[in-house]
Parts: C-alpha cells; sequence; structure tokens
C-alpha cells in the first residue's frame, strides 16, 4: 500500500524514485508503524498519509539540496525531513537534532537497518549544538517546527558564512512572512524565495521558505 502511494504521489509531483529507494522508504514506513504502536513518533499513521505527508513532502525539500552541502535538521521528530533525504542523497552528510529521546532512538534505529554512512541523530536541544557544532552546517532546515523569527535565530550560531535556511511551511505562511521579515533583517537574514506547492492525493499545501544572510551594504 504504500508503495502504490508512493509511486502515485511521485507521479502527481513529477518525482523520480528508484527502486532501491522504494524499498527504503518501506522499509521506514514499516518500522515508523511499528514503533507508534508503543511509542507515539507522530500523529501520521496511515499508508497514504506517510507516503505523502512524511515521504513525499521530504522529497520536495531534497530536491533543493546541493549534493556538497552538509544538511541540519532542526526539530526533527521522527526523522523528516532528514530520513528521507537520505535515502534519495546517500552522499550527503546529515545530522538530525530533537529533544525528544525516544524518537532519536527511532532515527538511529532506521539508520542503522539502512545502513547509512554520514547520518547523525543527535539527542538534545538545537542550543547545544552552538559550542561543538559552530558554523558547520550549509543547509539548516526546520519543519513546522517554529516561527520564522525563531528558526533564524536558533540556527543562525549553527550556519557555515554562506549557508542558507530553508522553512518548510504549511498554508497560511504569507502573513507570518509579513509579520517576521523585519525581525529576520534585524536578525541579518533576509528571504529571497518562496515555493508553493500542493501535495498529492489532496494532503494540502506547502512551502520552502530560502533565507540567507544579508549581504553587508
Amino acid at each position: 500500500m504504500i508503495r502504490h502511494a508512493l509511486e502515485q504521489g511521485a507521479r502527481e509531483m513529477g518525482l523520480e524514485i528508484s527502486e532501491e529507494s522504494l524499498q527504503a522508504f518501506e522499509l521506514f514506513a514499516d518500522q515508523l508503524k511499528k514503533w507508534n504502536r508503543k511509542i507515539n513518533l507522530t500523529a501520521i499513521i496511515s499508508d497514504d498519509e506517510i507516503a505523502v505527508k512524511h515521504i513525499i513532502d521530504a522529497l520536495m525539500f531534497a530536491g533543493c539540496v546541493r549534493d556538497n552541502e552538509r544538511v541540519l535538521d532542526i526539530g526533527s521528530g521522527a526523522g523528516v525531513p532528514a530520513i528521507p533525504l537520505k535515502i534519495v542523497k546517500p552522499s550527503v552528510p546529515v545530522t538530525s537534532v530533537d529533544a525528544v529521546g525516544k524518537k532519536i532512538l527511532f532515527q538511529r534505529h532506521v539508520a542503522r537497518l539502512l545502513k547509512f554512512d554520514g547520518f547523525e541523530a543527535i539527542h538534545g536541544r538545537v542550543e547545544e549544538l552552538c559550542g561543538t557544532r559552530g558554523h558547520g552546517f550549509d543547509l539548516i532546515t526546520s519543519r513546522a517546527f517554529s516561527r520564522l523569527e525563531q528558526f533564524v535565530g536558533l540556527a543562525a550560531p549553527l550556519l557555515a558564512g554562506t549557508g542558507r535556511l530553508i522553512a518548510m511551511k504549511g498554508p497560511g505562511v504569507a502573513d507570518e512572512i509579513k509579520a517576521d521579515e523585519e525581525r529576520l533583517a534585524a536578525l541579518g537574514f533576509e528571504i529571497v524565495s518562496v515555493t508553493p506547492y500542493r501535495l498529492p492525493l489532496s494532503k494540502g499545501e506547502r512551502n520552502l521558505i530560502e533565507i540567507i544572510p544579508r549581504k553587508a551594504a
């Protein structure tokens, strides 16, 4: 069932998913459902919703990731977008951080099963990374983690000088952008693009918001 939903969703979005990746996604979804019966990892539990709201949504983000970028996923939860990104771009170094230990244990379990190389799941608060990983990431993302202002404030000390941020947001983001744009400028950042898209199977609207450090005048 998960495979059918993935294949249908990918066709609607114009995405190509290899057989190897499909098998990895099936394993990820199977483990997510098994763990979720005992541990609350996510409210998204049906095959269609896992395929679209977790995996296809993460693949839209993955399409923005460059091959040489070191990626950090803040508030990664059950590993989205970190795990789907690693499945389709195995050479990209991916780090995820979440304050809920059971979610990080799940991510590490899946990473072992899929034999990920260059994947790190960290249990802790993102603020705690600043001392050891300052300016260590080329691309930092979060999915519906916080307001833009808070996301940028947390991510800024971890971002490499030429790096960028991509916030994954749901519908109605225009009001948030309008409210936070001046605050982002005060933090030294600016929004350079907003990419809206509709998830397949009528699963809702999403936006990818790219934010970069403002160039000095």
